[in-house]
């Protein structure tokens, strides 16, 4: 906080809730956004008094500070960053300043392409129950910055991390870190695979030997990361795979980490003294029926099991926990039957392999509303399963036109272009036991705010048929 002037760019839930904290600490913030003040009115009222903030595009003003506080969604390379760091300004990210500020008990970050919502509400719920003060946030639900106040040297901090948080980050360093998977997205702002797979790396560069880091052997991007030798060479690896092998780990050893097989979750984790006699005193199993549907959550509940392991929960209260998550919203998220056709939000699906995951969770007919804004990666990879799963394929959004000539021939499709036309459109031609399912495995930003609002408006349209 040596800084008495800061800009902030973005006025979203992140920069109010960066803007507000920084404000907190006596700093006089300027915050600064690209969006016209109309698609802003809700969040402008929440700025603290003094907090003064321009909209509709970025003016030499922000350069007027000794530091550029950035809300993840606003690129690196937009020239307003790049004419501060050619004055010499610096250029933090929101992650980076609220880290700063905390002292936990334990710091616990997940990231992956898929999965991270489900993992990190889950973890917290796990934790929560096991009798620690618990925070949930980052990329799910309030941004770091907005808890600050809340956290302790007695609170487990458990954040969703996403590729746009991490790729700024300088000291941020958690305690327990996992990848769950790494999976083409976000080639508009990461330009390449190598690039997206870059920052993913960052949540893990600054562990030293007395954190955690865990890995998806199951996921090929991961297990080429260890082959390569990628990943952080001090700090503990950990692994989790469906079901563990005896070659899972590259050159042998013991297996550390958690595996799973007809429905029981084991972990072994390595001994604090290095005696592998030891690991005996290490090793739990959970049995437990997954509540929530799906083969790719028995993949995010091993992450869970074995960061929750790490953290020293109990193995009951982790089988407990698993029976009763519900899951979370806008993920696979069951919405309403009508005469036998089941109505599913799978509004969190923002690229191809979460629509596939979706897909792949059902038996039955689907027809499938998908469309949004292009994220620059292919949708032909969908068409055998749209082929085999797919009564009709409903498109909206901007993405419609590429996907149709991607995936034509897979299916009927029916460019609807907007959800209430695909929701009506939907209830027409469908019939039981068919399944309506939201996976747009596209960005929302086209038609809507961002995808809680996308699956909120597509549970309001299906509850008015």
């Amino acid at each position: 906080m040596k800084y008495k002037n800061v800009s902030v760019l973005g006025l979203g839930k992140t920069g109010v809730a960066v803007a507000n904290l920084l404000s907190d600490h006596g700093v006089r913030v300027f915050v600064s956004d690209n969006s016209p003040e109309e698609k802003l009115k809700k969040y402008i009222p929440l700025l603290k008094n003094g907090i003064e903030y321009e909209t509709g595009g970025h003016t030499t003003r922000v350069l007027s500070a000794g530091l550029i506080v950035k809300s993840p969604g606003v690129p690196n390379d937009i020239s307003v960053i790049a004419d501060a760091r050619a004055k010499g300004i610096d250029v933090l990210d929101e992650l980076e300043i609220s880290y700063g500020l905390i002292k936990p008990k334990v710091l616990v970050a997940i990231t992956g392409t898929n999965g991270k919502t489900t993992t990190t509400a889950l973890v917290g719920e796990i934790l929560k129950n096991a009798g620690m003060r618990t925070v949930v946030g980052g990329n799910i639900g309030n941004p770091l910055s907005g808890m600050v106040d809340k956290i302790d040297g007695s609170t487990a901090v458990v954040l969703e991390v996403s590729s746009y948080q991490l790729e700024g980050v300088r000291g941020f360093r958690p305690d327990v870190c996992a990848i769950l998977n790494i999976t083409p997205d976000h080639m508009e702002r990461h330009k390449s695979m190598s690039g997206y797979i870059e920052a993913k790396k960052r949540i893990y560069m600054n562990q030293t030997g007395d954190d955690v880091c865990i890995l998806n052997m199951d996921d090929e991007s991961i297990r080429d990361l260890f082959l390569k030798k990628e990943i952080n060479p001090v700090s503990k690896t950990l692994f989790f795979m469906k079901e563990m092998q005896e070659a899972a780990i590259p050159g042998g050893g013991v297996f550390y980490g958690a595996s799973w097989r007809d429905g029981r979750f084991e972990v072994t984790l390595p001994p604090p003294s290095g005696n592998r006699e030891a690991v005996v005193n290490a090793r739990m199993s959970v049995n437990a029926r997954l509540k929530i549907p799906g083969r790719h959550n028995v993949e995010n509940a091993l992450a869970a099991v074995c960061i929750s392991a790490v953290c020293g929960v109990p193995a009951e209260v982790i089988r407990k926990t698993l029976i009763d998550f519900p899951g979370v919203e806008h993920r696979i998220q069951f919405v309403r039957e009508i005469k036998g056709v089941k109505y599913i939000n799978d509004s969190k699906s923002t690229n191809v392999d979460s629509t596939r995951t979706a897909l792949d969770s059902f038996d039955t007919p689907v027809i499938l509303i998908m469309g949004g804004r292009d994220k620059g990666f292919p949708y032909a990879p969908l068409f055998d399963r749209v082929r085999k799963n797919v009564k009709a394929l409903l498109l909206i959004g901007e993405s419609a036109e590429k996907i149709k000539k991607e995936l034509g021939g897979s299916a009927q499709i029916v460019d609807c272009g907007d959800l209430a036309a695909a929701v009506r459109k939907a209830s027409e031609i469908a019939v039981a036991p068919d399944i309506v399912l939201l996976s747009p495995g596209c960005s929302s930003f086209d038609q809507f705010e961002n995808y809680e609002d996308r699956g909120g408006q597509f549970i309001r349209q299906v509850n008015s048929l």
